[in-house]
């Protein structure tokens, strides 16, 4: 399988590059940083990666095609570049609504789309999993663009399923709980991850690989009749805190 990971230098988005390497699967990453792509390239050699910026919608169709020449086709496209802005409400700006938006929910559509023409024309059906979250469907404080975001990526993902189900292309997405990705850009305090660890019913906060390892499933034949699919993979934490007192 030929695979392109946006987001390839970000904990999901590597952890996901190094699944699908894993299984003998070759794959293109693309991130808006170089650095952690030289260590990926470094880690998986033979894997092409590129720096994109993908704000600019002017660039995606371009990317598929880079992708595409690249590795000789794409069968599978893991929209794992995102924006995680953790913002009190009443400060948000217009700009912030454009940036996270476009970035989170414009850009799977538009990348989905230009993935799909290519695929139609060569008679070649596909995959699509997105990479949501399970804030799109339970918003936390300081989250109202970012979860507003992955609920347009999930109406995004089932749209997207259903008219291109005709063509053989399966678009499904995963929802993580909180992921330990140690982030530069959003550093997360102790006291918090150790709160959501205690009201994630696994007991554990969720790893890179607890995502990937489902994402590459979705590609797999075992789910070839799930299609329009928003997996959740949060250890329980959308069923609600293990702790709450029983009724009597």
């Amino acid at each position: 399988m030929k695979v392109l990971v946006t987001g390839a230098g970000g904990g999901i988005g590597s952890a996901c590059a190094r699944a699908f390497a894993a299984t003998g699967d070759t794959v293109a990453g693309v991130d808006l940083r170089a650095e952690p792509l030289d260590r990926l390239a470094a880690e998986l050699p033979g894997t092409p990666v590129r720096t994109a910026d993908l704000r600019d919608p002017a660039v995606l169709g371009d990317l598929v095609d880079w992708a595409w020449d690249a590795l000789g086709g794409v069968d599978a496209l893991v929209n794992a570049g995102g924006l995680f802005p953790a913002k009190p409400l009443r400060a948000v700006t217009a700009d912030d609504w454009d940036t996270v938006v476009g970035v989170n929910a414009r850009t799977p559509l538009l990348l989905t789309n230009a993935l799909a023409e290519r695929l139609i024309a060569a008679g070649r059906g596909g995959h699509v999993v997105n990479i949501s979250s399970g804030a799109g469907v339970r918003p936390r404080p300081g989250t109202s663009v970012y979860a507003a975001s992955k609920a347009a990526l999930n109406m995004v993902t089932k749209a997207s399923a259903l008219e291109l189900a005709a063509y053989g292309i399966r678009v499904n997405a995963v929802a993580p709980g909180y992921v330990r990705v140690g982030s530069e850009v959003n550093p997360v305090a102790p006291a918090y991850e150790a709160a959501i660890a205690e009201s994630t019913p696994a007991g554990r906060v969720g790893t890179p690989d607890d995502i990937a390892r489902v994402v590459r499933w979705l590609c797999a034949p075992g789910s070839a009749w799930l299609t329009g699919a928003i997996v959740p993979a949060d250890g329980g934490l959308g069923l609600g805190s293990p702790h709450t007192p029983t009724w009597s």
